[in-house]
């Protein structure tokens, strides 16, 4: 897993949401966000900024966690 993935997962499981909640809250489809999370895709700049404001986590968090 990549730190990507990691990161995305850990910040929706942290901020309590499920991944239907988080599609909803990103306004795309559950399948978009669980390619987020399984790294066969990835968010854009913008919307990785509106991951970081929904999760509440710094933006750096989601590209460069350990």
């Amino acid at each position: 897993m990549s730190k990507l993935q990691i990161s995305l997962a850990a910040a929706r499981v942290n901020a309590e949401m499920t991944q239907t909640e988080a599609a909803k809250a990103m306004s795309v489809s559950k399948n978009t966000l669980v390619n987020w999370e399984k790294g066969t895709s990835k968010p854009s700049i913008t919307q990785a900024k509106e991951l970081a404001a929904i999760y509440k986590i710094p933006l750096d968090y989601i590209f460069f966690a350990d």
